[in-house]
């Protein structure tokens, strides 16, 4: 019984091992695509710029009124810029020059992996160094979701910005990959985080201490709206307001009642561009 009971503990192990090299493996799989063109209404251009990541970067770019400022959005995993399209819109609607870009391994842009931020944050700092040449002198807002919020939240010796709209930003990769696995395996499914955390190292050398955006977002230098879905079960409303807690004053928060994890700004248009305008409205407008 007891070598029974030895080689059904070795079997599991070894088949809970696959699974997880398995769901890790598609987890940081890269998600390339055609983009094409930027639509007539954005009246933008497309531009490329060099990453540290090691990506060269694919975006659109389109300019508002002069001094204006500007708004660089940044989309959520396995996306592309195409997911900010709607807000791109509003915001040059209201004057503001806007650039969507694509993280590495995503969209048009090349990349071997998906880091969850570790390099994606490199793309955010070239991305603001892009606009600070296109724009000098004006304010610069960001709009992240999801892991576009956390690669900008980690972004380390990057430029200085005006205003910050974190969407869905996760706390820490320890959390997020237990909510994830959690919500798409069931109770058990935390069971395999470790397995999950042990290949940031061997996959992708990343220490899982590098993606903790609560750490950092007290270090932002920005005033911060935050916001998150009630009903969000990738990024939980009570992580939310952990995040929101370890911000620095001057920040706001909007809990969007009903929301789950998805595109807040479809889910509550009106309500999404009246608190964003008017945030972005007091620290951009000269």
């Amino acid at each position: 019984m007891r070598r029974i009971l030895i080689l059904g503990l070795v079997l599991f192990a070894t088949l809970a091992g696959a699974i997880g090299w398995r769901i890790g493996g598609d987890l940081v799989a890269p998600v390339q695509r055609l983009v094409g063109p930027p639509p007539v209404e954005l009246g933008a251009e497309t531009i490329v710029f060099p990453s540290l990541s090691g990506s060269v970067i694919h975006g659109w770019f389109s300019r508002g009124s002069v001094g204006r400022g500007a708004v660089l959005l940044l989309h959520g995993v396995r996306a592309d810029r195409r997911d900010m399209l709607s807000r791109s819109e509003f915001l040059h609607r209201l004057g503001y020059s806007v650039l969507l870009i694509d993280f590495q391994a995503h969209g048009e842009s090349p990349g071997r992996h998906i880091t969850f931020g570790a390099l994606e944050s490199r793309d955010v700092a070239a991305a603001l160094e892009f606009l600070r040449r296109q724009l000098p002198g004006d304010r610069i807002g960001v709009v992240g979701v999801s892991l576009g919020a956390a690669s900008f939240v980690l972004a380390d010796n990057r430029s200085p910005v005006d205003a910050v709209v974190l969407e869905s930003m996760y706390p820490t990769i320890e959390q997020a990959v237990a909510d994830r696995l959690r919500l798409h395996i069931g109770p058990v499914g935390p069971i395999l985080s470790p397995l999950l955390m042990i290949q940031l190292g061997l996959r992708l050398g990343i220490d899982a201490k590098q993606l903790r955006p609560i750490d950092k977002i007290g270090l932002i230098g920005a005033p911060v709206l935050v916001m998150s879905g009630t009903l969000d079960r990738h990024t939980t409303i009570q992580e939310a307001r952990q995040l929101f807690s370890a911000a620095m004053e001057p920040k706001e928060f909007w809990e969007v009642e009903g929301a789950a994890h998805v595109d807040l700004h479809r889910f509550a248009a009106a309500e999404y561009e009246r608190r964003v305008s008017g945030f972005l409205a007091r620290y951009l407008d000269k």
